[in-house]
């Protein structure tokens, strides 16, 4: 009998620790499997996260950079709900066809990190303007597309000398913006039709051609609106 309690004590002393090593392993499993489905959760909701932030190229002149008009966007899409990061490519006086053979603009278009671009540039009133408008929003459109970017016109007005030209101004937008299948943003037409009603050209700096902080809260309105259903 001493013998049988001390093998079964034996047995007992030999069974405690295997089980105990057992239950701690599986407790290091459940531990493991909870964290790896707490850290996928996370990585996943940084994802959305991201996903939710929505990255604006600009590329224009003073048109765009004369009040921050890129900034006045991402203010509104924040009060709108949206979160926005934009840059800016601006320099003086450039029009298309100089940002696309002297800026790095097609670099950045092709880099992807943009979901939307917005090109701007000078009245095309002139016969040569408007073949190199035609010319290069078919090059823009063209390379956007190829890298899955929504390309955005900004429709620009007139100098206040040149102010009969601005029906000519909205067709011409018009007709790239259709002929390309683009997002048209169509500032030009709205300032108009506030002219049109109002007889106040307030909306003009001093220079009457550049935008007033009215003149570019009012088209920052616009491109906002233009482009919102792409930031759904």
């Amino acid at each position: 009998m001493k013998d049988s309690r001390k093998t079964n004590k034996n047995a007992l002393c030999n069974y405690r620790p295997h089980r105990f090593i057992k239950l701690l392993s599986t407790i290091v499993c459940c531990w493991c499997v909870a964290y790896n489905t707490y850290s996928q959760n996370n990585v996943v909701d940084s994802l959305r996260k991201e996903e939710n932030i929505h990255k604006i190229l600009f590329i224009g002149n003073d048109v765009i950079s004369t009040n921050d008009l890129p900034a006045l966007v991402k203010q509104k899409a924040k009060y709108s709900g949206y979160t926005v990061e934009t840059k800016t490519i601006s320099k003086s006086n450039y029009n298309y066809a100089d940002h696309w053979n002297k800026s790095d603009v097609q670099n950045l278009i092709r880099s992807k990190l943009y979901d939307i671009v917005i090109i701007q540039q000078n009245p095309t009133n002139r016969l040569n303007s408007y073949k190199k408008l035609v010319e290069y929003s078919e090059k823009y459109s063209a390379l956007c597309k190829e890298n899955n970017v929504v390309l955005a016109f900004f429709m620009v007005w007139p100098s206040l000398e040149h102010y009969i030209t601005i029906d000519t101004e909205i067709l011409n937008y018009q007709l790239i913006a259709e002929t390309n299948n683009d997002v048209l943003c169509p500032i030009g037409e709205v300032w108009k039709t506030y002219f049109d009603k109002t007889n106040r050209y307030d909306y003009y700096d001093s220079d009457n051609f550049l935008p007033s902080k009215k003149g570019s809260d009012v088209a920052a309105q616009v491109v906002l609106k233009s482009i919102l259903k792409y930031l759904r």
